[in-house]
């Protein structure tokens, strides 16, 4: 006997509990987490869209909202011309479809490398309670486009705001048949507060993150 069956025998016996158990312990404790039980959750937000404005501007993000996604990027040539920023980004393969050029944008359809100071993402939804973002990474949705630029433009469809987490998991869970590589939630800019405790912008990633609203999808 190792040391390892030594003392999950001891734990066995002093729970009352005989080898035969371990199977029916197990097949309990898949269906706990099969059944995704969610613990208490404050009250959910009437206005999805409002609260999720409201959250993401408390954390430093700037958001518009447009109509429908043909006016992305138009969204896109307003803000970079405000903030000063250049006409060429970097984006998602999968927002290549809309009418960049019309706009004035130059838009590489590629994922991010050094020295791209704007990166355009869609997202798989957000989250109202927090004002967060979920990206999912893929071929169409390379995850560096919100993590090397210095100023990461996202879009959202409103009907993608979800309440809270949980329900953005659900989500998930509900419409993919396997989770990507990598899942990335952001929550405004990338920020630390190690010196001095002191908030200090872009420590670790983008330090602008500017989300458009499409209220019509």
């Amino acid at each position: 006997m190792s040391s390892r069956d030594d003392i999950m025998h001891r734990v066995r016996r002093n729970l009352g509990r005989g080898q035969d158990d371990a199977g029916a312990a197990h097949d309990r404790a898949d269906a706990w987490l099969a059944a995704h039980r969610q613990g208490p959750r404050p009250r959910g937000a009437d206005d999805l869209v409002a609260t999720f404005v409201a959250r993401s501007e408390a954390q430093s993000t700037t958001v518009d909202q447009v109509a429908t996604w043909d006016a992305v990027p138009e969204a896109v040539a307003r803000y970079l011309a405000a903030s000063e920023l250049p006409g060429q980004v970097v984006g998602w393969p999968l927002l290549s479809r809309h009418p960049w050029q019309q706009a004035g944008i130059a838009f590489d359809a590629r994922g991010a490398r050094e020295g791209d100071l704007v990166g355009v993402t869609g997202s798989y939804c957000a989250i109202a309670e927090t004002g967060t973002l979920m990206l999912l990474s893929g071929a169409d949705t390379p995850a560096t486009v919100s993590l090397l630029p210095e100023t990461h433009v996202a879009v959202v469809a409103a009907s993608r705001i979800m309440a809270g987490m949980e329900d953005a998991w659900d989500l998930a869970r509900t419409e993919l048949r396997e989770l990507p590589r990598a899942v990335n939630f952001v929550s405004g800019p990338s920020r630390t507060g190690d010196i001095e405790q002191t908030i200090v912008l872009g420590a670790h990633g983008p330090y602008r993150v500017h989300v458009i609203v499409v209220t019509g999808a």
